[in-house]
């Protein structure tokens, strides 16, 4: 028998007698409002606990059954394992009977039972009617098969039998995954006095403590688990699939309210886009059509959606396809959570459906690609999604905390498929520090365009030693972040595809070669320089010795200065790499003799103009021969 916390949910007819097959069972009366006892319905969820005669404690969760709120009906359901479908012997099947079923489906509750109720009110042949007829309804159903059990909430005929049963079904249902991160859709928010602010719900996978930081979802509120309860007991832990009573610090009751959810900091993404498979029932009246509104009931919420019909502009009854909604408000979700749509007027249940991505981009219809990564999404393997996630962010990459908020996993789930990605060579950790990763096909597509870049830069200045790397960087994708960039750097100088000269990129083969006409001009240049020893030739006087457009002139000194011929002192301000040398040679002996230079002191030493005397003094700084100190140079240590 499993030890997992087990939810059982009725379902069924209003005015049925779910609340009093409830109330005979556990002695608790679940109508819990004055206006429900008033009118003898049950309006709101109630609630209740029983321990079988296994032993096994059973929360029960009792839903409406007027047609009217068939939005709680889904909010109980959601997180239902077993359900009793109570139809009464006096009416047997109706139409919310029907619907309530239709419901269970589509949120694939998978087991339950039959209870036909106020048994004491008809004759047995009338109660075997009524069972023949509830079988055939059933058939074809998830139900069909199940235990049909005859009670009375009155004389208590069929409890025995009933309890037993309850047992025999407790005992197959699997547990509950421990592992995953905490999620509680809230179903109440009251208030205790002196102890503040306490909400409800069924916790649908992982754990939470006492003293956990939690958010509420979608607005992103922060609290602290000040207390928590289980099946009306202050315990210290609250597990997957036990009915929870949490009580918050840090927060008024006004702040929260039934469809929001309780979770860790971080572990949901609050979104207003959802991509989805959608079901449209069999029996449903018509079919639904490409941007009907709709109501979008999924955990506690319920919500206003508009439908983009991905592949067909309507999907008749019985009908499926893939969608996604736009909602008036956000939802934070998991992949994998179901949801239920009705219509708005005249109101019925539309179909169901499991969302398949929480934050999607926007999609344009009839897409090949999209409709295949959905079908990943929704056959794929564990592996085939986390290619997908991270082949959809591109350049961008994903770090773990994004994947763990898209992600239905935990945190060990999700590194484990991450390792066996990267020794598989499909995943990169390109920033360890941040721990975000990148699809190894994607890196191979941006070192392709870069490579492609570099040489569409090389055809169009050949005379050029390279792209800088924040021009190299602006022509890549936007999205790609400078840790990124500088990884792919790396891995492409590591193969040998492009070099790194300082602030420069180029490809590994590319090298600067002047034709013969080029080389003649940089030549005549050069020697232009050369008999100018420290004072060069400015660019009007180069441009009229050679008759040469100044542009060509500072590309063939770019050029120059890259083969060390010529030594940029500051912009378009070059001398002869022999003046330099020996004026290099002239200061370090200056100052071996007398410690420092001024300003003065050296332009009487290189008899140089003065426009000259501080850029050359600016220039041995940088080229770490001198430093400064007050008016006066130094000469470095090391020099």
């Amino acid at each position: 028998m499993t030890s997992a916390p087990i939810i059982l949910g009725t379902a069924g007819h209003i005015d049925h007698g779910k609340s009093s097959l409830i109330k005979a069972l556990t002695g608790t009366d679940p109508d819990r409002l004055k206006e429900e006892k008033l009118r003898g319905i049950t309006i709101e969820l109630g609630f209740a606990y029983l321990v079988l005669p296994s032993g096994q404690r059973l929360g029960i969760v009792d839903v409406p059954g007027h047609e009217r709120f068939v939005r709680h009906m889904v909010a109980g359901a959601s997180g239902m394992d077993l359900v009793a479908l109570v139809i009464a012997a006096d009416e047997g099947v109706m139409p919310q009977t029907r619907e309530h079923l239709e419901i269970c489906e589509l949120l694939h509750v998978k087991k339950g039972l039959v209870v036909l109720t106020k048994a004491d009110l008809v004759e047995e042949d009338w109660l075997e009617l009524v069972a023949e007829e509830t079988k055939e309804a059933l058939k074809g159903t998830f139900l069909e098969g199940a235990p049909l059990l005859h009670f009375s909430s009155v004389t208590g005929k069929g409890k025995e039998e009933l309890l037993a049963v309850l047992s025999d079904l407790a005992a197959e249902v699997a547990p509950k995954p421990g592992r995953g991160i905490f999620r509680l859709p809230i179903d109440r928010v009251f208030t205790i006095k002196g102890f503040g602010t306490v909400v409800t719900g069924t916790a649908g996978s992982g754990a939470l403590r006492v003293g956990d930081a939690v958010m509420i979802y979608p607005p992103g509120y922060k609290a602290r688990v000040r207390g928590l309860q289980v099946h009306g007991e202050s315990v210290e832990e609250a597990l997957a699939g036990n009915r929870a009573a949490v009580n918050l610090q840090g927060l008024e009751k006004e702040e929260v309210e039934r469809g929001m959810v309780v979770a860790p900091p971080g572990a949901l993404i609050p979104s207003r886009r959802l991509d989805a498979f959608l079901e449209i029932l069999s029996s449903a009246p018509r079919a639904l059509k490409h941007r009907q509104a709709v109501r979008l009931h999924t955990g506690t919420s319920e919500s206003v959606a508009m439908p983009l019909l991905l592949d067909a502009d309507e999907l008749p009854p019985g009908g499926a396809g893939y969608v996604q909604f736009f909602l008036r408000e956000p939802l934070a979700l998991k992949p994998g959570d179901r949801f239920v749509i009705r219509s708005f007027s005249p109101a019925f249940t539309w179909g169901g459906g499991q969302f398949l991505h929480v934050s999607p981009p926007r999609h344009k219809r009839n897409q090949t690609l999209v409709l295949d990564g959905l079908r990943i999404l929704q056959q794929g393997s564990a592996a085939d999604t986390l290619r997908f996630y991270l082949a959809e962010a591109g350049a961008a990459g994903r770090s773990r905390a994004e994947l763990l908020a898209l992600l239905p996993w935990d945190g060990q789930e999700l590194d484990g498929l991450i390792k066996t990605l990267k020794e598989k060579g499909e995943c990169l950790p390109y920033d360890p520090e941040n721990q975000r990763f990148l699809l190894a096909a994607t890196a191979r597509e941006l070192e392709e365009e870069t490579c492609r870049v570099l040489s569409a830069y090389h055809k169009e200045n050949p005379l050029k030693s390279g792209l800088s790397k924040e021009e190299l960087r602006r022509k890549l994708p936007p999205q790609m972040e400078v840790r990124l960039f500088n990884y792919l750097l790396n891995r492409l100088v590591a193969a040998k595809r492009i070099a790194l000269e300082q602030d420069l990129v180029r490809l590994a083969a590319h090298k600067v070669q002047l034709a013969g006409a080029q080389e003649d001009l940089s030549q005549k240049l050069e020697d232009l320089y050369r008999r100018g020893q420290l004072s060069p030739p400015t660019l009007k006087e180069l441009e009229a010795a050679l008759r040469t457009p100044v542009k060509q002139i500072q590309t063939l000194l770019q050029v120059l200065t890259r083969q060390g011929r010529l030594v940029k002192v500051k912009e378009d301000l070059y001398f002869h790499q022999e003046a330099i040398a020996a004026l290099k040679a002239q200061l370090v002996d200056f100052l071996k003799k007398n410690k420092e230079i001024t300003v003065i002191q050296f332009k009487d030493l290189t008899q140089v103009s003065r426009k000259f005397t501080i850029p050359l003094l600016e220039y041995f700084d940088t080229a770490r021969t001198t430093v400064r100190v007050g008016d006066a140079r130094r000469l470095r240590e090391g020099a």
